[in-house]
């Protein structure tokens, strides 16, 4: 029994040196990371023109991501309306108000977030 006691700080001293190693890599990861960023924004600095290039790109690249979504949102209420038509008559007023309930409580929590 004695044995068991003693092996059980080994394992903690190991997986202490463990996190210390993955640490020390995070940090020089995070090192390299931060030489790039610079010598990017050196070489940005050095040519106005690359830089206003590359934030129109970013510009144009975000623009189509917010399309993206506007397009995805009206394929949706496309797809709710043809669910709407498919529908009997006799359930469409319960669905379609259960559908509202729905749709109002995603928009206020979009609209939380700040969409």
């Amino acid at each position: 029994m004695g044995d068991d006691k003693s092996i059980v700080p080994l394992i903690k001293n190991v997986t202490e040196a463990i996190d210390a190693e993955n640490i020390v890599m995070e940090a020089a990861r995070d090192l390299i990371k931060d030489e790039i960023k610079r010598v990017i924004r050196i070489r940005l600095e050095e040519n106005p023109k690359l830089r206003d290039e590359i934030k129109e790109s970013i510009s144009l690249y975000l623009e189509a991501k917010a399309r993206q979504t506007f397009a995805l949102v009206k394929l949706t209420k496309c797809g709710a309306k043809l669910g709407m038509e498919l529908i009997p008559p006799s359930l469409k007023a319960e669905i379609s108000k259960e559908l509202m309930s729905i749709f109002e409580k995603e928009f206020a929590a979009m609209m939380e977030k700040g969409l």
